[in-house]
C-alpha cells in the first residue's frame, strides 16, 4: 500500500476576514491536489489566524473567541475534503466543551465525516496563558489507505502515547505543530524522528511560520514540515524523505510505502518494534492489533 501526503509550512499573516482565511487555504489544498496527494498536512493552531480579522468594534480577539469560527472552519474543510477526495488533517482548532478550552485535530474525510482528537498534552503556556484542558482519550483513525494517528506537537514528545498509537495499528503519525524558537521547533523535530524509529513508523511533521502582530502568543514561529521515516535500508539514511525550507510559505510532498514498514519490522537490521522488551517496561499491545 503507498500514499501520497503533503504537509503545509502555513504562512500565517494578518488578515480582515475568514474568506481571506478560506481563500489562503484552498490555495495549499490546490496545490496538493495538483501534485496528487491523499493526504494533506497543515499545522497547529493555524486558525488563530481569524483571531487577526478582530471585532467589528475594531478591539482584539482573543483565543476565547476562537471557538465562535469553528462551525465556518467545519464546514470549509469538510467541502475541501469531499470536493477533492483527499483525506485532510485540518491542523487544529480551538473548540469549546462544556465551557472548557481543547485543542483539537480535525481529519477531514472525502465521504464528509469528520474524526477528532483532542491535544494529549498541554504545555504550560496553553495552561496558564489559554486555559486550556487537556483531551482524555486516544483514537486511531481507519482510511483506505491504512491506519493513522494524530498527534499534536508536545504529545510526540512522549514515547508512551505514540507506542500506544503503534500497538493500536497506525503505520502514519501525523503531526501538526507550532513553535515559537528553535528549542521548541528541535524539540518537536528530534522526537518525530526518535518515535520513528522506535516504532518503525512514518511520522509527517509540519509547523507553523510567518507572524501575527496582533495575536498573543502567535508573534513568532519557527516552522519546518518533513516526512520522517524508520533509518534502515530501504529508507534514506537520514529518515527523512522530504522536508521543507525553513521558516518559508510552501508545502512539501512524499510517497509513503506501507509494505516497507512491515519489511524492516520483520527484516530490518534492527528490529525496534519486535525488541521490546515487555517483560520490563509496560506494553500496549494488550489490544490485540499488530501491523
Amino acid at each position: 500500500m503507498k500514499l501520497r501526503v503533503s504537509a503545509v509550512q502555513y504562512h500565517l499573516h494578518t488578515i480582515r476576514s475568514f474568506q481571506d482565511f478560506a481563500d489562503q487555504c484552498e490555495h495549499y489544498i490546490k496545490t496538493a491536489q495538483e501534485y496528487g496527494s491523499e493526504f494533506v498536512l497543515f499545522p497547529e493552531f493555524f486558525t488563530t489566524q481569524l483571531l487577526s480579522i478582530g471585532s467589528e468594534q475594531g478591539t482584539r480577539l482573543t483565543i476565547n473567541e476562537l471557538p465562535g469560527f469553528t462551525d465556518q472552519y467545519r464546514e470549509l474543510f469538510s467541502r475541501f475534503a469531499i470536493e477533492t477526495g483527499m483525506h485532510i488533517i485540518g491542523g487544529t482548532h480551538v473548540v469549546s466543551r462544556n465551557g472548557k478550552l481543547y485543542n483539537v485535530a480535525h481529519l477531514f474525510y472525502p465521504d464528509g465525516r469528520i474524526g477528532e482528537q483532542a491535544k494529549l498534552h498541554i504545555t504550560p503556556t496553553e495552561v496558564h496563558e489559554w486555559n486550556m484542558s487537556q483531551g482524555d482519550g486516544l483514537s486511531v483513525f481507519d482510511t483506505d489507505k491504512g491506519r493513522i494517528a494524530v498527534l499534536t506537537c508536545y504529545d510526540i514528545e512522549f514515547p508512551e502515547i505514540v507506542r500506544m498509537a503503534k500497538a493500536k495499528g497506525a503505520d502514519v503519525i501525523f503531526c501538526p505543530s507550532c513553535t515559537d524558537d528553535r528549542h521548541g521547533f528541535h524539540r518537536v523535530r528530534y522526537t518525530s524522528h526518535a518515535r520513528a524509529i522506535e516504532n518503525q513508523v512514518y511520522v509527517v511533521v509540519t509547523g507553523t511560520v510567518g507572524s501575527l502582530p496582533t495575536v498573543d502568543f502567535m508573534r513568532a514561529n519557527f516552522g519546518q514540515a518533513a516526512v520522517l521515516t524508520p533509518n534502515d535500508v530501504p529508507f534514506p539514511p537520514k529518515g527523512i524523505m522530504a522536508e521543507g525550507e525553513l521558516n518559508n510559505d510552501m508545502i512539501v510532498t512524499a510517497d509513503l510505502d506501507l509494505s516497507l514498514l512491515y519489511e524492516v519490522r520483520e527484516r530490518g537490521s534492527v528490529t525496534t518494534w519486535r525488541d521490546r522488551r515487555s517483560d520490563l517496561y509496560t506494553d500496549w499491545e494488550n489490544t490485540g492489533i499488530e501491523g
